[in-house]
């Protein structure tokens, strides 16, 4: 299960030009079935990969009591990746200080700021992020039904005013296939504690694409094809199964 999970994510890498020689990656890890697979195919490719790279692990602990990264830290020890953990204080901020109705934007614009700021004192000029296959679709969708345009993040993006370059290595990866491997691997999921998980708009489309899938099998690789073919900006047509 290992090798299908590196075949996914070098087919991404090597797509979209994720990696050069000598990159210092940083991996965002939440405590995720995302994340930690995210670490775990990175981990594993730089055992093969042409290129040669390091990794380090960046966790941002929300401020949330019972939240118990040390498993995570025995898999990084396991995986010879170092780990750093930085303390916050924005579920603080989110929900005690602003009382935030519709906190998930503001808490994605605080994470993702401190992540960039871990990344660069760590030496990390790219950050993996552990959006996949599934996660593609999902924002399309978001961006079309709820906001009226046709958008999607990017496989690669450089952000030029911290001077990072955010890498999606599992854009290829489907989703049922990280929910297995993190099963298979008894990698340590950290429970999140949100008030916010679960009830928002990308869960509506989750469910929505649910209920096409029955009707419409295969309806999410098309709709991910036709990302590609547009082409959105950053993305490039893919000739190769999807899945």
């Amino acid at each position: 299960m290992l090798q299908k999970l590196l075949s996914y994510t070098r087919r991404a890498v090597d797509h979209y030009h994720m990696i050069e020689a000598g990159d210092r990656i940083a991996v965002g890890v939440s405590g995720g079935k995302d994340s930690l697979t995210l670490l775990a195919a990175l981990a594993g490719l730089r055992r093969f990969y042409p290129k040669p790279y390091e990794v380090v692990a960046i966790t941002l602990e929300m401020g949330y009591e019972d939240m118990d990264f040390a498993p995570v830290q025995a898999l990084c020890d396991t995986l010879g990746v170092t780990y750093i953990r930085i303390p916050t204080q924005i579920k603080q901020i989110v929900f005690d200080i602003r009382k935030e109705e519709n906190p998930c934007s503001l808490c994605a614009k605080l994470r993702r700021g401190a992540l960039h700021e871990a990344a660069i004192q760590a030496g990390c000029r790219k950050v993996a992020l552990g959006h996949h296959f599934d996660d593609v679709v999902e924002t399309y969708l978001l961006s079309l039904m709820y906001e009226g345009r046709i958008s999607c993040f990017k496989p690669v993006t450089y952000l030029d005013r911290v001077g990072v370059t955010l890498i999606r290595p599992l854009l290829y990866t489907p989703e049922y296939f990280i929910r297995a491997f993190a099963q298979r691997q008894a990698l340590p999921i950290v429970h999140n504690p949100c008030p916010a998980d679960g009830n928002t708009k990308r869960q509506e489309v989750k469910d929505l694409l649910k209920a096409l899938e029955k009707q419409n099998r295969g309806v999410r690789e098309r709709i991910f094809g036709a990302i590609q073919r547009y082409p959105l900006d950053g993305w490039a047509p893919d000739t190769t199964r999807y899945r």
